[in-house]
């Protein structure tokens, strides 16, 4: 069965590249003070727009709320965020970059996109795995896009 052969290959690919990229991106995070869980929320900020709530945060990271309050908490006394309340609704809170959480973001990218097997992918293979792989992501999670 050549699609089932073709869907075991690419998650165990993918799977396999994910591992590699956070085993190369270990000796960053140890030096930032991040765990692997710590800079995908980082990486869930986007800086240039609103600080997302943290229902929300919790949703892109796909962990449960008192899961996310742990890692704001381990994110705020490394300086990197700050919890505020919503202007928008102020019975919820959101997570807001600081400045070194902006820069430790970045460095965090970069270094991931440098460090991943996909980097050494040709921009057309690059954009051809893009579009499929964004396909997939609105699949998942029509509500994100």
């Amino acid at each position: 069965m050549r699609g089932v052969d073709d869907l075991l290959s690419v998650v165990r690919a993918v799977h396999e590249i994910s591992m590699v990229t956070n085993t190369r991106l270990e000796p960053l995070l140890s030096r930032l003070r991040l765990t692997y869980q710590t800079a995908q929320a980082l990486w869930a900020i986007d800086p240039d727009r609103p600080a997302p709530p943290m229902r929300v945060m919790a949703q892109r990271l796909h962990c449960n709320a008192s899961n996310l309050t742990f890692i704001a908490k381990q994110l705020e006394d490394r300086g990197y965020v700050l919890r505020r309340r919503d202007s928008r609704d102020g019975r919820s809170s959101v997570l807001e970059l600081t400045a070194e959480g902006a820069r430790v973001r970045k460095a965090v990218i970069d270094e991931a996109l440098a460090l991943s097997p996909f980097a050494a992918l040709p921009p057309s293979e690059l954009a051809v795995l893009a579009d499929a792989l964004t396909r997939v992501a609105e699949i998942t999670n029509p509500a994100a896009t």
